[in-house]
């Protein structure tokens, strides 16, 4: 997943470092990034809480900016919203799961870890990325772990259930509106230095088919093909969030 991201990066990069060199130029400046999962407990945190108390999991934290500090990097791409829900503060969904073991509970004793996230990487000269899964909205479907409040239960018409996940479906407008806010609450609350998305498209398909033939009927937009019209779909939304943002904030 990650590599659909890097490697047009990288190329561009890499293009960009042989014109300068062709032409005797030094570049002004290096981005040297690296990505910091929190679904499934990936990276960051080691365990959810109560296997980690806040208080080591902003040691565990410090650990991870420290060590890749003295690599180089300069930049830090962490996962704030891993299956719509929230490692941070201000927003409008659940808290995440995997950092306090039970989607919708705070940490406790209480901390940001966004707020802390960046406030620690710009100590060290860092830049801190929110980096947000769009579409996926759980990452199974086992009931227990979804808190009752959380928008697959509030609103399950935004839904639909594919290889075993919900995800919202991004054919309905509403669907593209709630998750423009969702990140731009985080623009305008918190000094971060840049957006990413990671499958920030629809499911692979499998041998079904996805179950969004429905909302092709409705709002298909003059589009004879279901194909072309996913994939506008995902465009207006990448469209919408970068007018959104760059209106908001020149990033």
């Amino acid at each position: 997943m990650i590599k659909k991201l890097v490697w047009p990066f990288m190329l561009v990069l890499v293009s960009n470092m042989i014109h300068a060199q062709e032409n005797g130029l030094s570049p002004k400046r290096e981005f040297r990034g690296v990505w910091v999962a929190t679904v499934s407990n990936i990276d960051w945190p080691s365990k959810p809480a109560p296997g980690t108390t806040s208080s080591v999991q902003k040691q565990e934290l410090i650990q991870i900016l420290d060590e890749h500090q003295k690599t180089g990097i300069n930049a830090i791409m962490l996962q704030v919203r891993p299956s719509t829900d929230a490692f941070y503060a201000k927003s409008r969904e659940q808290w995440s799961m995997f950092l306090t073991g039970k989607q919708g509970v705070a940490p406790q004793p209480f901390y940001d870890p966004l707020e802390f996230a960046i406030e620690e990487a710009h100590k060290r000269g860092m830049e801190l990325h929110a980096w947000f899964n769009p579409y996926r909205a759980t990452n199974n479907l086992i009931d227990s772990l979804t808190s009752a409040a959380h928008i697959t239960r509030t609103q399950p018409d935004l839904f639909f259930t594919y290889g075993g996940k919900k995800y919202f479906n991004p054919g309905l407008p509403e669907v593209r509106a709630y998750i423009t806010g969702v990140i731009m609450d985080v623009v305008r609350n918190y000094d971060i230095d840049g957006v990413h998305f990671d499958d920030y498209f629809y499911p692979y398909p499998g041998k079904e088919a996805l179950p969004d033939s429905i909302t092709f009927q409705q709002y298909n937009s003059g589009f004879d093909s279901i194909e072309d019209w996913r994939r506008n779909n995902v465009d207006v939304l990448i469209q919408a969030l970068s007018d959104s943002i760059h209106a908001e904030k020149n990033m």
